[in-house]
Parts: C-alpha cells; sequence; structure tokens
C-alpha cells in the first residue's frame, strides 16, 4: 500500500512492476491493494491471512493511567519528547521510536521496550511498519500530522495501520485516544474495529526509463505519462525539484551537456536529505558532488570528505546535536557507499559505518538517560514479574543494591532511603527496599536485644548509639525511666519492642551510674531516710537538676543546724555562696547523660566561660546539665561564680589578675554581682514575742499611714466657787 504514498510511492510502484525473483516474487500489504494488483499484475495469485486476535477501542484514558504495554503515538519530535517525559516522571520511563533515528538506534529502542525493561513506547507513525512489537495498547495522542506539505487528518487506513500495531498472534489489542486527542469518529472506529476499508484505486508512478540525451530529454522523460489504469504520475520528488533548480544554474548548465555528465547531475540530485536541511543547502551539496565528479580527477578526494568526518567524529552532546551529527554521518556513509564517487571508498566505508555505530549506540544510551529511570523500571520489572527483588548490603558501606542498582544505605537498624526523582520512583524504591532490607533489619534487631550494655552509648544530643552508630532518639521521660524511639519503621512489631526495651533499660542502668549522687538523693527522699529541713533542700535541688540557686533555699539554710548540714554533705551538695550543687554532676560522664534527656531544648551554650541567655530563657534543668546558673543576661558557671566570690578583696573588688585567670572582664564582674545580690536570711521569732514586722508585705503600707486624732472636746469654764457666808 505504500505505493500510493506521494513522497515515495514511485518507487514501490516501480518494484512492484519489475521487481522479480527467479522463481518467486512476494509482495506483503494490505487487502486493500488486491484490486489494484490484479488490474496491474493480471498473473498474480493472491492469498489472504485474518488477523487472529480481536481489535477494539477503549476511548480516551489519561497519559497516567495508560496499561502497561502501551504505545503512545505522536506526529512531532517535541511532542514526543514532552510525552516521553511525562512518562518517566509518572511511570518509570519510556523507548522512543522515531523515523529520524538510525535503523541500529531504533532497533536499540526497540529492544528496550520488547525486554521489559520499559512499559511504554512513544513513537511517530515510523511505529506503523517494519516493527512487530508485543503491543497491547495504542494510543494517539494526536490526529493531525504534516505530510510534508500540508497538516492534515490522519485517513482511516494510516489510523487502522497503526492501531493494528496492539495485539499479537492470539492475545487481543486495544486503541484509543489520549492527551488533548479527540475522540474518535464512531464511524472510524467501526472501520478499523472491522478492518473495513476502502480499496486503493491508484499507485503514484515515475517514468524508470529516463533519457540522458539532454537536459530538457531528462526533464522530458520524468513527466512522461504512464498511460495505464491505475497509475498516476507522481508529483516532482526531491530528486527532481533539485534537478530542476540546478540546471538554472549556469556552472552546472555549462559542464552537464554531455550525457555522461547529465546522469552524473542526476545521480548527485538523488542524494537523500537525511539532515532535513533547506532545498538551498541541499543544492549546495549536491551542486558540490557534481562539480567533483566532473571534474579533473572525476571523483570525491580525501581533501573533500576528510574534514566533514573530522567535524562529525564526536559523541559529546546533547540529543538534538547527536542526532543532527548522525544525519551527517549517513550522509557521508552513503557517498562512501558509492565506489565510482569517492576515493579510497571502501576505507571511508568502514570508517563512517563505524562512526554510524558509534553515534547511534551514544543517542541509545542519550535517550534511555533522559526518558528512562533505570532504576525505576528495574524495580519495577523485578516485583512485577518475580514479585521480589535480588538485593545485597555492602558490608563496609551499608549500601543496599537491589537488582544492581543501589537504593540507599542501611546504618545499624536505620535504612535510609534515596531520594526519588519522582513520586514513582520513589514507591518503587519504598517497595524494593522493603523487601530487600526487612530480613537484615529483623537480624539486627535481634542483635540488638542481645547485646551487652558495652556495646551502647548515649550522646549529648539525645542519641542512643549502638557499636557507634545511633539506633535510638531519647524521646521523653525522666533519667531513671527514659523512653526511646527506635530509629526507622522496618521490622516485626515484637523484634522491635524488645531492641526497645533492651535499649531502655541500659539508658536507665547508665543514668543511675552516671548520676549516681542525683539518684541517691532521689531515693532517699522517697524512702524517707532524709527529713527535715534537708529534705526539702534536697528535693528542690533534684527537681533543679543538681544546681540551685542559694537564694531560693537561704532561710532554710540559716536555720540548719551542724548534724543536718553533715547530712547534706554525706549526699555530695556543697552548700557555696551563691549556689548549692552536688560538683560530681559536673564530670563530663555526667553531664553528657544529663544534656541527652534534655536536648530538646535548643541551647547551646560556650565550653568555657559566660554564655548569653536566649529568649525565652532555657529551664534550670537544662542549664545544671551543663553546670550553670542563670545570673542576669549571663549563663554562668557555677565554679566560676564561687572562684569570683573567693577571689575578691576586703573591699570587694578583683585584681586584674584575677579577672585575667577566670577569664571575665570587669563589665561582667559588675553584671553577675548585681545579679547575685542576696538578702541577709533572718533568723525565726522567738516564741512568746511579737513577729517582726515583714517589710515586703502588702500590709506594711498600712504602717506608713497617720492614725486619725479624735477632735477635742470643749473646753468648759470652771465656775468660781463661791464662798460660804460668814
Amino acid at each position: 500500500q505504500l505505493v500510493a504514498d506521494p513522497e515515495r510511492g514511485h518507487v514501490f510502484t516501480q518494484r512492484l512492476l519489475h521487481a522479480r525473483g527467479r522463481e518467486e516474487t512476494m509482495f506483503l500489504g494490505a487487502g486493500t491493494m488486491a484490486p489494484l494488483i490484479r488490474a496491474l499484475v493480471p498473473d498474480v495469485e493472491i492469498v489472504s491471512r485474518d488477523r487472529l486476535s480481536t481489535l477494539s477501542y477503549a476511548g480516551s484514558k489519561k497519559l497516567t493511567r495508560l496499561p502497561r504495554r502501551s504505545a503512545v503515538v505522536a506526529f512531532s519530535t517535541e511532542q514526543v519528547y514532552a510525552i516521553a517525559e511525562l512518562i518517566r516522571r509518572q511511570r518509570g520511563g519510556a523507548a522512543v521510536v522515531m523515523g529520524s533515528l538510525s535503523p541500529r538506534t531504533r532497533n536499540a529502542q526497540v529492544e528496550l521496550f520488547q525486554s521489559g525493561e520499559v512499559d511504554f513506547l512513544v513513537a511517530t507513525d515510523a511505529i506503523g511498519m517494519g516493527l512487530n512489537m508485543d503491543v497491547d495498547h495504542v494510543a494517539f495522542a494526536g490526529l493531525r500530522k504534516f505530510d510534508g506539505r500540508r497538516t492534515r487528518w490522519l485517513h482511516a487506513t494510516e489510523v487502522g495501520q497503526i492501531a493494528g500495531r496492539a495485539g499479537r498472534h492470539l492475545r487481543d489489542g486495544t486503541f484509543g485516544v489520549t492527551g488533548e486527542a479527540l475522540e474518535l469518529d464512531p464511524d472510524l472506529v467501526e472501520q478499523v474495529v472491522e478492518h473495513r476499508f476502502d480499496p486503493v484505486e491508484g499507485a503514484e508512478w515515475r517514468n524508470a526509463r529516463l533519457d540522458f540525451d539532454t537536459l530538457n530529454d531528462l526533464l522530458r522523460s520524468l513527466v512522461v505519462t504512464p498511460g495505464v489504469r491505475g497509475l498516476n504520475l507522481t508529483a516532482p520528488a526531491l530528486d527532481e525539484t533539485l534537478l530542476r533548480r540546478l540546471i538554472k544554474d549556469e556552472e552546472v548548465a555549462r559542464v552537464g551537456r554531455s550525457r555522461g555528465a547529465i546522469m552524473r547531475l542526476w545521480e548527485a540530485c538523488q542524494l537523500p536529505d537525511f539532515q532535513k536541511t533547506t532545498l538551498d543547502e541541499h543544492g549546495r551539496l549536491a551542486k558540490e558532488i557534481f562539480q567533483a565528479l566532473t571534474g579533473r580527477r572525476g571523483r570525491l578526494t580525501e581533501d573533500w570528505v576528510a574534514p566533514r568526518f573530522a567535524e562529525l567524529d564526536r559523541d559529546d552532546g546533547q540529543i538534538d546535536q547527536l542526532s543532527a551529527r548522525l544525519s551527517g554521518v549517513r550522509t557521508l556513509s552513503y557517498i562512501a557507499n558509492r565506489p565510482d564517487w569517492l576515493d579510497q571508498a571502501q576505507g571511508w566505508r568502514d570508517r563512517t559505518k563505524t562512526l554510524e555505530e558509534r553515534l547511534s549506540d551514544v543517542l541509545h544510551e542519550r535517550l534511555t538517560a533522559r526518558f528512562v529511570d533505570r532504576r525505576t523500571t528495574a524495580l519495577m520489572q523485578a516485583l512485577n514479574v518475580r514479585g521480589d527483588a535480588v538485593a545485597q548490603v555492602e558490608d563496609e558501606t551499608g549500601e543496599v543494591i537491589v537488582e544492581g542498582h543501589a537504593v540507599g544505605h542501611l546504618t545499624g537498624i536505620h535504612f535510609q532511603i534515596d531520594k526519588g526523582s519522582s513520586a514513582l520512583e520513589d514507591r518503587a524504591l519504598r517497595h524494593a527496599a522493603r523487601q530487600a532490607v526487612t530480613p537484615e533489619i529483623a537480624k539486627r534487631l535481634g542483635r540488638l536485644a542481645a547485646e551487652p550494655d558495652e556495646a551502647f552509648s548515649v550522646t549529648p544530643d539525645g542519641a542512643v548509639l549502638w557499636r557507634g552508630v545511633q539506633a535510638g532518639v531519647i524521646t521523653g521521660g525522666e533519667p531513671f525511666t527514659p523512653r526511646i524511639r527506635l530509629l526507622g519503621d522496618l521490622g516485626a512489631v515484637a523484634a522491635r519492642e524488645r531492641a526497645t526495651k533492651r535499649l531502655e533499660a541500659w539508658l536507665a542502668g547508665e543514668a543511675g551510674r552516671a548520676l549516681r549522687p542525683l539518684r541517691r538523693l532521689k531515693t532517699a527522699i522517697e524512702n524517707g531516710t532524709l527529713k527535715g529541713l534537708p529534705r526539702g533542700i534536697a528535693y528542690r535541688l533534684v527537681e533543679a537538676g543538681g544546681v540551685l540557686d542559694r537564694r531560693e533555699v537561704e532561710r532554710d539554710l540559716a536555720v540548719l543546724s551542724q548534724v543536718e548540714r553533715r547530712t547534706l554533705k554525706e549526699f555530695g551538695i556543697r552548700l557555696g555562696a551563691h549556689s548549692v550543687w552536688q560538683p560530681a554532676l559536673l564530670k563530663d560522664r555526667a553531664r553528657t547523660t544529663a544534656q541527652a534527656f534534655l536536648s530538646r531544648e535548643p541551647f547551646r551554650p560556650r565550653s568555657h566561660g559566660l554564655s548569653i541567655l536566649p529568649e525565652p530563657p532555657p529551664s534550670a534543668r537544662l542549664l545544671s546539665a551543663f553546670g550553670l546558673r542563670a545570673v542576669g543576661r549571663f549563663a554562668a558557671p557555677v565554679e566560676l561564680l564561687e572562684a569570683l566570690s573567693e577571689a575578691r578583696g576586703k573591699d570587694g573588688r578583683l585584681s586584674d589578675t584575677a579577672l585575667r585567670d577566670l577569664g571575665v572582664t570587669a563589665e561582667e564582674v559588675k553584671a553577675l554581682f548585681a545579679g547575685l545580690r542576696t538578702v541577709r536570711a533572718q533568723r525565726p521569732d522567738l516564741p512568746g514575742r511579737a513577729p517582726r514586722p515583714i517589710k515586703d508585705s502588702p500590709f506594711a503600707a498600712l504602717a506608713a499611714l497617720t492614725a486619725p486624732q479624735p477632735a477635742p472636746e470643749p473646753t468648759r469654764r470652771k465656775r468660781p466657787r463661791r464662798k460660804a457666808a460668814r
């Protein structure tokens, strides 16, 4: 049926009419050609073979909802690339087939689809001829194509030819539309489904017996009419158009007068335009070849072909650059396969063939790299076909390899999956990774639950380590009753619970050892060993995390007996000038453990000296974990505050040497002492005495008020006493 093609039909018609084998000639085509072949070749025998599978119309589907083993057909390179890119992101990847690809590249892309490495194929109408593939569904992304002259709607036979790629042998197939393509007309669908098309009524024809006596004779022989019903004179093809253009060139016309020169000119005009250049550019190349063939040497020299070959002998660049370079190589390959055109033709044939194969392979790799996520497709293929995936974990690096592709790293019991480039890849990675590493994680969880205490450690930021690798994180609880969250989510629930309980048991024991003074104090409070004022002071010290501002318990300290003071000292409590604390808690191990339980607070002070308090200020327990106290705007080390108190002279000042030794400035010291001002503690009132007035009591203001004086009584004048009468 290609005899009806406007551009190349005359070539196929020539073969149909004149190409014959020694014993038998077989032509393969559609049933629509039967009437025309009978008319052109009366003694032909036609054998029909019915389609064994059913082809049905599936309507419109989104690109992301197309079934596996689908071919999407578009009619421009840009659209093919756009669709392939979308399928890569959403479905893992697609093979690409276009007429502009070299046969080697096209076959490699087809094999990519046939092998099952990808489940989708994006192609131009090149899929309709010469390719037999296991396609279950054909989706048209468009129904209009540019045929070299104009953009037109697809003919029914073209739709049928492309849709017929779906299904094979006894396996049924479907076809439909996708993307922005309109639904197919019901009549057209019926034609395709029932394989009922109008017969081909005419074949394109051009005279093959050309007259090379003169240029005019050649032109006349090209337009000879066939004179046979069913044959139509074809429109001027590229070679004829190029010929009519070149004979207007004075240099060509001057040389092309002899029969041999005219034959050479016609041969040059038949050079295929693999590069799809403009008519002017292609004409210049044909003219160069003609002038070389009719020149003094009568052929193209190595000086002509070598620079062109060297320019193409590169495999860098993107897909479009490689495609253009490959088209240029195919042009040189065509020239090299004309022995009478080129010096050392055999050598150049070999070189152009090698270069074409190399560029074809590189182009295939570039297409695959751009439009196929090989890692995702390999994982999906393994899971879809076998239901599992071959996996291994590298002992040294912890890298997890599934189906030959790295999918992440297993560190301890935590699997860090690689980030996929698409949602589809993320899903495939998660699914494959779970199957791959879950058995290994189960083994590691079992080993962790049985490990001795020496295998574990904790960091100040709350990470619980198993043999130097993080296995969990502290999420809450008190130091002696911690709560730990195990990293990751893989592994059986029971195994994870056993591992979690093992870590919590170890951490509780480690906290008891590292914070032994604090735990001992807490136990004494709970079992009643401490009583009275020491018990209250100890309780407040435990609540504060081991460091307490002395001002908070100054009233209690003022009335402690010597026995009570010794009791506090026995529990490792030091009563300093400004603080009450347990010095044993300032050791590195104790501080690391205490900080681990408070790692969710963001405060991280300097390793030594004063630190500025942030807003809002950190909790007292967090400051205690670092051996600090809040003093004004500073977080100050407890030992520094005591050293400042001891270094003060009788006049209350510090010498420059003392400031330098303590690592503070005079301004900082002034601010610290301002924040450390204390109120002298008052002894309690003695029994039987009136209590002392409290100055900061709200009733103290009443003392300033003057009681109102009663109104003076009116004075009475005394009456003089009367003298008694004598």
